[in-house]
């Protein structure tokens, strides 16, 4: 029986892509699962997962859910869609997208899962990006936020250590399959003079959305003693990277 059955889980940005291929991994691991986002209106018909309607970066909104699933794992894979393009393309505005929401949910989630707090032995699994390893010069501030998200998930790591809370950061490369994957290889195919499916098929490294969502759940059944900092997820799976600067 899977370590996760009969257990609670919150899925922050479960209605789509990597946050939806995470909620039903852990469904089908015998989890109860509650999919958190704005719109629910994709999860209609699919079995076996609740829904919380609601503004991600709504702080009140975060203490809600948490107070009342009190979830044994929390993922947070919610975030904005960069708008893709040059430097000289973006003005201030689009180039900051992502430090608004992507930076904003995983603040609100975070600090709502120590200030609940979640109780001893609960994991909390936030989504960054190996673009902040490797870059995204058409993504604007994307990557930035994304490493912003892997210090600030560490910096709570710390606090939630004497709360018995564990926490670690997921950066993905980029994964066909989901609005995010399809937005970044339309824009870099166009910019390398491929079709778009030319360059997804050049991304050999890349997971599929279901395997991540597995992958997810493996780690989630993991010790919490043998948890890294970060791990990046691709195609072999996930793999332990070196920890943030303390």
């Amino acid at each position: 029986m899977s370590e996760l059955a009969g257990s609670s889980v919150v899925v922050v940005g479960g209605s789509r892509g990597l946050g939806l291929a995470t909620a039903l991994a852990a469904r089908d691991a015998g989890a109860t699962v509650t999919a958190v986002a704005r719109d629910a209106a994709p999860l209609a018909g699919i079995d076996g997962l609740n829904s919380m309607p609601g503004e991600a970066t709504d702080e009140s909104f975060a203490a809600k859910v948490l107070a009342d699933v009190r979830p044994d794992l929390l993922v947070i894979t919610a975030g904005a869609v960069p708008p893709m393009r040059p430097l000289t393309g973006h003005t201030w505005e689009t180039f900051s997208v992502n430090w608004h929401a992507d930076v904003r949910i995983a603040f609100t989630w975070l600090r709502a899962a120590l200030s609940t707090p979640l109780r001893p032995g609960s994991r909390v699994v936030v989504f960054g990006s190996a673009a902040e390893l490797r870059g995204s010069p058409l993504s604007g501030g994307y990557a930035g936020a994304k490493a912003m998200v892997r210090l600030m998930t560490g910096y709570a790591a710390a606090e939630a250590n004497g709360l018995g809370i564990t926490m670690t950061t997921v950066l993905p490369v980029i994964t066909p399959g989901t609005t995010i994957g399809k937005t970044a290889i339309d824009a870099y195919a166009m910019k390398a003079g491929q079709t778009s499916e030319q360059f997804r098929i050049g991304l050999t490294a890349a997971p599929t959305p279901e395997s991540a969502g597995a992958a997810i759940v493996a780690l989630a059944t993991t010790p919490g003693s043998t948890w890294e900092n970060a791990y990046m997820l691709d195609a072999g799976g996930l793999r332990p990277i070196a920890h943030a600067p303390a």
